[in-house]
């Protein structure tokens, strides 16, 4: 006797509902699964997401499972392949939505959103110690600056990512930028808030944001991390947040066109630039990166074979920096072992999730002895008189 299987067609209607129309624009080509870094890894993970969105088109059961509908980094890869150009992000977006809604899901990410709604950061630390990274150095209060630097939650609380901060504000000062710091009473963007699914506290976080910029006059933002800056560039305009934004690479490129920052320190090493994809692929910031790299004296800078549009994942996005993965199945040990096999001495990026991915795969394979990975704006620091 054949096993029945139901439909529930009011799945995708909420789906539909969630943001997620685009779910029945897709006609599973499969173009999307065979972009998809998770069929690069040692090992087979049930993750598809063709099947993914089929399942969630009928209504079948098994698409909310953690292994299957949050393995998704949102990398884009898949977006880049598709001949129907479907917002394939936005349906998995929707699908988590409609999940979240339930309270289904994974625990790891109750805790992010948890400690987001009662510190206004996913890293459980005390809201207090959001200018903790400052230490030391004299920086200014956002009052009338031309620019805010907005420090993302990860290198204003996490040890090895408050280097990055530190990097980015002190080269500012060097080239004489006007910005300031508003701090504590900032809250995360909420990037990963949204990936997770909970468009609601989403909401409240960048309507709180929104109008703190407001009420301190800025109209410029400065971000440390890719995932900010495509936050405030392309999602906080749907909730009345209208500013400029650029990520530090950006505006380090154009201080650099314009002579105020001035690389001469040497530094003689072999360095290999990971793409982040929400700079990259999803911003398509390439060049300012590699402008930087190539600015910086005897640095000799190599690429990935697969870079921009066609570059791999670290495995971050998503919200899976908060999720565990095993072993053979981490994005960034595919990176790390192509970095090594390159023969280079350094891994560079210009993303706080990137770095903690790539340095945890290092110290996975034990190899960080070996290799080290730094920000783009710790080199461009390091090279400054």
């Amino acid at each position: 006797m054949s096993e029945v299987i139901n439909y529930f067609d009011e799945v995708r209607e909420i789906v539909q509902e969630m943001g997620g129309q685009d779910i029945t624009t897709c006609m599973q080509c499969g173009l999307c699964s065979g972009s998809c870094p998770w069929g690069r890894m040692e090992k087979e993970s049930p993750f598809s997401i063709r099947q993914m969105i089929y399942m969630g088109r009928l209504g079948l059961e098994g698409f909310e499972s953690d292994d299957v509908l949050y393995a998704c980094t949102t990398c884009g890869q898949c977006v880049v392949r598709c001949p129907r150009e479907v917002k394939i992000i936005d349906i998995v977006r929707a699908m988590r939505a409609v999940v979240c809604e339930t309270g289904g899901i994974p625990k790891n990410l109750k805790a992010v959103l948890g400690s987001i709604n009662s510190n206004g950061n996913p890293w459980s630390q005390d809201a207090d110690k959001r200018t903790s990274w400052t230490a030391g150095l004299d920086i200014p209060t956002y009052t009338d600056q031309e620019y805010l630097l907005f420090v993302c939650c990860t290198s204003a609380f996490d040890g090895r990512s408050q280097k990055i901060a530190r990097a980015i504000a002190t080269t500012l000062q060097k080239a004489g930028v006007s910005f300031g710091i508003i701090g504590n009473e900032e809250k995360c963007c909420g990037e990963a808030v949204r990936k997770i699914g909970a468009e609601e506290e989403f909401s409240s976080l960048a309507e709180s944001n929104i109008e703190l910029f407001n009420s301190k006059g800025v109209k410029k933002i400065i971000t440390t991390s890719p995932h900010c800056y495509y936050t405030f560039k392309n999602e906080y305009p749907e909730f009345g947040g209208e500013f400029e934004v650029i990520h530090y690479t950006q505006l380090f490129a154009q201080l650099l066109s314009e002579g105020k920052i001035k690389p001469s320190k040497e530094i003689n090493k072999k360095v290999i630039y990971h793409e982040p994809c929400y700079l990259g692929r999803h911003s398509k910031v390439f060049e300012a990166p590699r402008d930087l790299l190539n600015a910086i004296p005897a640095l000799q800078a190599m690429e990935f074979d697969k870079n921009k549009d066609d570059s791999m994942c670290c495995s971050g996005g998503g919200a899976r920096i908060w999720m565990e993965t095993e072993a053979g199945l981490r994005f960034s040990d595919v990176k790390v072992k192509e970095a090594m096999a390159k023969e280079t001495n350094l891994l560079v990026t210009a993303c706080p999730y990137c770095v903690v991915m790539l340095e945890d795969s290092l110290k996975n394979i034990d190899k960080d002895e070996t290799m080290a990975v730094k920000d783009i704006s710790e080199l461009i620091s390091e090279s400054l008189d």
